[in-house]
């Protein structure tokens, strides 16, 4: 499963409005220029977001865009699923021999869950001290 730049960039935008959730409606040129990206691309992102309930816009000179629920109520594949559509590995599943289509199966299962159990919050409150677990790699 490939996940295109709407997706990423889109998982940017709510991760950033997550990070200011409570602290009123952050404008798109801020997060565009705090992350090094096209204003103008974020905002072709940000209207399916609006349009599907996860984000609220606020006009006006003190404008922007908010979370429309808390960060923890949002998992990534809310944000995933607007911007890419359904989570499929492959096209056409149900024409695949018995073996491969379990293994497919099993590969969107697998990445639905991981997308499904990590919210925004998660993303949010992310530091990279966090993924230290401890295994060590030997060349």
């Amino acid at each position: 499963m490939k996940i295109s730049t709407k997706g990423r960039y889109g998982l940017t935008i709510m991760i950033e409005l997550a990070k200011e959730y409570g602290q009123g409606p952050i404008p798109l040129r801020q997060i565009a220029s705090e992350n090094n990206l096209s204003e103008a691309y974020l905002e072709q992102l940000v209207s399916p977001l609006r349009n599907s309930g996860l984000v609220k816009s606020v006009r006006g000179a003190y404008g922007g865009y908010m979370l429309s629920k808390p960060p923890h109520l949002i998992s990534s594949a809310d944000v995933i699923k607007v911007l890419e559509g359904p989570i499929q590995p492959v096209e056409g599943i149900e024409e695949e021999a018995p073996p491969q289509r379990e293994l497919w199966l099993r590969v969107r299962d697998a990445v639905k869950d991981v997308l499904e159990t990590t919210t925004l919050d998660d993303l949010a409150s992310y530091t990279e001290e966090q993924n230290d677990d401890g295994y060590m790699f030997y060349i």
